[in-house]
């Protein structure tokens, strides 16, 4: 059985709902970092490239890496000007202080160590070099409430809960600002900046509901229905959210920027 936890069979559906819209957030995360023309990049968690192309775009060299080879394929047929690898965050295939910076988007959460993968990024990093991480903060919205509801509603809460902390054992932690800073602050890293930014994304319905599988709760649901299961909870998910919501969505959004220096 494929581990349900992969995004390789999601990739394509990461690229086409999210990239036009994370890249807002990989703009604004590369901007808080510093990270400008020359400087050496490693973007930890590359997934289909977006943050990297972020980076380049000021000027810097980028390195990418992520676990899915599903979601570097997508990476390297978008954006082929990016060097990309698969590797894992907490053992990383490079020298010590090679970096200018490091990145992660969205990644905190997901790493089992956290404190072993933060570790590891400060040791291939120079020493002044900028480390950043965005993260989500916001609370649950009516769509979230109702795509929850609605996944509750074929896997019992005691199954899903375990299967999430699985997935991204750190959800809850690195939603909040001060946790954030102190696992920085304990990381050695100084110079520790957070700020909280707003986003606005609008999705047609069928592309938000598209965009809910490829996080933990649409992939692990997909996993235990199978193929036919699955197009029948699709189609009713698409059911509850016309009857509920209009059309187009407006997803307000809010994510934790976090910069830091290692000294």
């Amino acid at each position: 059985m494929d581990d349900w936890r992969s995004y390789d069979d999601v990739a394509e559906t990461y690229e086409r709902v999210h990239a036009t819209r994370f890249v807002q957030v990989a703009d604004d995360l590369v901007a808080q970092a510093g990270i400008g023309e020359g400087q050496l990049l490693l973007d930890i968690g590359t997934g289909t490239g977006i943050a990297a192309e972020a980076a380049a775009k000021v000027g810097a060299r980028v390195v990418g890496i992520d676990e899915s080879m599903g979601m570097l394929r997508v990476a390297r047929r978008q954006r082929p000007a990016e060097a990309v690898a698969a590797a894992e965050a907490i053992d990383l295939p490079f020298r010590d202080s090679v970096f200018d910076a490091a990145i992660g988007s969205f990644v905190l959460a997901h790493f089992t160590k956290y404190e072993t993968a933060i570790f590891d990024a400060m040791r291939v990093l120079k020493v002044g070099g900028t480390i950043g991480f965005s993260s989500w903060s916001d609370g649950v919205d009516a769509y979230q409430t109702a795509w929850s509801e609605l996944v509750e509603s074929v896997v019992p809460r005691e199954i899903l809960e375990p299967a999430y902390a699985e997935a991204r054992p750190w959800h809850d932690k690195f939603r909040k600002r001060d946790q954030i800073e102190e696992v920085l602050i304990d990381a050695g890293l100084r110079h520790v900046r957070t700020e909280i930014r707003k986003y606005r994304w609008v999705y047609g319905r069928e592309e938000y509901i598209d965009g809910m599988s490829v996080f933990a709760s649409g992939r692990f649901v997909r996993e235990m229905l199978g193929a036919s299961g699955w197009d029948a909870f699709r189609a009713r998910a698409s059911a509850v959210f016309a009857e509920r919501f209009p059309d187009p969505l407006n997803d307000f959004r809010e994510v934790i920027l976090s910069t830091a220096v290692k000294v």
